[in-house]
């Protein structure tokens, strides 16, 4: 399948219209999230994290650099498990498969729903106050903000290469490499390409 029969069946797949997965108007709205959304929320708790790692632990250049290499490389690993295992999970019984379906499927489903491909601030607050408490628990003080801001840093690159995959033209050869993947992740092989902001681990793991 070429590039043009992988941006063809995108560009089928639906004029971005909803799917309702809440009769409840409220948490229907909930669902729906404008896509500068993350980056007003996040940016300023990064910001807080890095001036305040600074301020309180006066970390070398040489320790940022090495804390947002090693961040970011988690958040890739993470951002590759989570897709293939959790989103992905082969569900049998009907409240699993609505899970799934809530979390992930509505967007295989509807792929150009621009307001569902950034993930709600509720459902991201669980999920990066639960990688808070891992790190804390992993990582000395003097680390933890740093490594937790350059690791939400990594969550907000891949949200809007996510969105710019599936609404902009993508014309450096890493860009289109990572368009191309997840195109064929939609429209011919769900069970292979799991990396949006990096083909890392699916090289790794043989599954590109």
């Amino acid at each position: 399948m070429s590039q043009i029969d992988l941006q063809n069946h995108l560009d089928s797949a639906g004029s971005g219209e909803s799917i309702r997965l809440f009769k409840n108007d409220a948490l229907e709205t909930l669902s729906h999230v404008h896509p500068i959304v993350p980056l007003c929320i996040w940016s300023p708790l990064i910001v807080f994290l890095l001036y305040r790692s600074q301020a309180s632990y006066h970390l070398s250049a040489f320790t940022m650099l090495g804390l947002a290499s090693a961040a970011i490389l988690t958040w890739t690993f993470m951002e590759y498990f989570l897709h293939r295992f959790v989103f992905h999970f082969p569900a049998r019984h009907t409240l699993t498969k609505y899970l799934v379906f809530t979390f992930h499927g509505v967007h295989h489903a509807a792929p150009q729903d621009k307001t569902r491909l950034v993930m709600p601030p509720a459902g991201a607050v669980i999920f990066l106050g639960l990688f808070w408490l891992l790190f804390e628990a992993l990582l000395p003080d003097a680390w933890l903000g740093a490594f937790f801001a350059f690791f939400t840093v990594g969550y907000l690159i891949y949200d809007y290469i996510h969105y710019a995959i599936h609404h902009f033209p993508m014309k450096s050869p890493l860009a289109n490499y990572l368009k191309i993947c997840h195109l064929r992740h939609h429209f011919k092989t769900p069970d292979r390409c799991f990396g949006v902001s990096s083909p890392l681990w699916d090289i790794v793991f043989r599954t590109n």
